[in-house]
């Protein structure tokens, strides 16, 4: 079931904003509005809203205005003036461990059918959930014509990896990533379950014709590609290059190039280690393997992988073509500088300067926008200094 309300549906709710002090905020919270020098940019981080309880991502409306979700199961639009709106017509929603209220996306003609797309958890009997997706019209402070356009066709416990990113392809179709769910990681090498795989489905959630595995019958029609084990961060740049950051086990944190019809290893190649033991996970085959894709790009000790944006902005001159990835343990951002889909460089920016961050997008209006994953968490913008 989807939580109380903070507030009735039909207040506005006054966030912190940037240009005002908290009277009790804490010693070390961090300032509203900073700067800082990065090899290329200066930059000017600047706290737009705060008091979002564990916000997971941004979209961005017409008129500078903002869509954003809080994991328990609520939808705001944040407005220019820092304050939110909680919209109504949302699905049941099971806030459970790592689920919830995901991901937000809008759809490439929004202007013309203001259509909203939500990924989300919801209960399957009393202990199990799957990951499903919703679309509906934007009316004012409400969702109308609600449809659930897809569920994945395997509920399963604990609450844990759904991966949830929405992204969309240059012919107007979707990708969605699940997680292998945290219990079963062979679950990511089973092309009869959509656990660990991205899929790509069509704007109503049905499948594509040309999808890399219709017609297969060993294989899920919706699959796009395989070997998974939790995708949070997910980008399409404009030439259609599909990026992807993912969680793995301890140490085991990539970025991928996807592409069709390929297997990304999980579990059976793997980076990283067993949480508990330190050591090599029991389906552990090798660092690489045949038929299995590399990844493009090992971040080293835990990043914990979440939000992805590709920089096009004339606004950071020197950052375009490059990827921000975001980091919640590490609590930092990693510029990736790209040069024929390699990784050449890696630099470090806002070092645990705001906290978790679980959401990084590039706006229409050039600039950087971040979420900071917290009981108040808070949104940000980034601008050239």
């Amino acid at each position: 079931m989807q939580r109380p309300a903070r507030l009735a549906a039909t207040l506005t709710l006054p966030l912190v904003l940037a240009c005002a002090a908290s009277p009790d905020a804490h010693a070390d919270d961090p300032p509203q509005r900073f700067t800082e020098r990065t090899e290329y940019h200066g930059i000017q981080v600047e706290r737009l809203a705060a008091g979002l309880e564990h916000p997971w991502s941004v979209a961005f409306l017409p008129r500078g205005r903002f869509l954003v979700t809080e994991r328990p199961g609520r939808l705001q639009r944040i407005d220019r003036d820092g304050s939110a709106t909680r919209i109504g017509g949302l699905p049941d929603i099971t806030a459970r461990g790592q689920g919830g209220l995901l991901d937000v996306s809008l759809h490439p003609r929004f202007e013309e059918n203001q259509l909203v797309y939500l990924s989300f958890s919801r209960a399957e009997g009393r202990r199990d959930t799957v990951l499903a997706v919703v679309r509906g019209r934007l009316v004012e402070d409400r969702l109308e014509d609600v449809e659930e356009i897809f569920v994945q066709n395997r509920a399963s416990s604990p609450g844990r990896h759904y991966g949830s990113r929405i992204a969309w392809l240059p012919d107007g179709t979707l990708l969605l990533s699940i997680g292998d769910r945290g219990s079963e990681p062979m679950r990511a090498q089973d092309t009869r379950d959509h656990a660990g795989s991205l899929l790509r489905l069509n704007d109503d959630g049905t499948i594509p014709e040309d999808n890399p595995f219709v017609g297969n019958e060993d294989v899920l029609d919706a699959i796009y590609s395989t070997g998974h084990r939790n995708i949070q961060g997910l980008v399409v740049t404009p030439d259609g290059t599909v990026w992807a950051t993912e969680h793995g086990p301890r140490g085991g944190d990539l970025l991928h190039r996807v592409q069709a019809g390929h297997n990304y290893g999980w579990p059976v190649v793997t980076q990283g280690l067993d949480y508990r033991t330190e050591r090599e996970i029991r389906e552990f085959e090798g660092r690489s393997a045949a038929g299995v894709t590399p990844h493009a790009h090992d971040f080293g000790p835990t990043l914990a992988p979440s939000g992805l944006a590709f920089v096009t902005s004339e606004r950071f001159p020197r950052w375009e073509g490059n990827l921000l990835a975001g980091g919640l343990r590490a609590e930092r951002i990693r510029r990736l500088t790209l040069i024929d889909n390699e990784v050449r460089h890696d630099e470090e920016l806002l070092l645990q300067r705001i906290g978790r961050i679980r959401d990084v997008r590039e706006g229409p209006d050039g600039h950087l926008y971040v979420l900071t994953d917290a009981s108040d968490g808070a949104l940000w913008r980034i601008s050239p200094q």
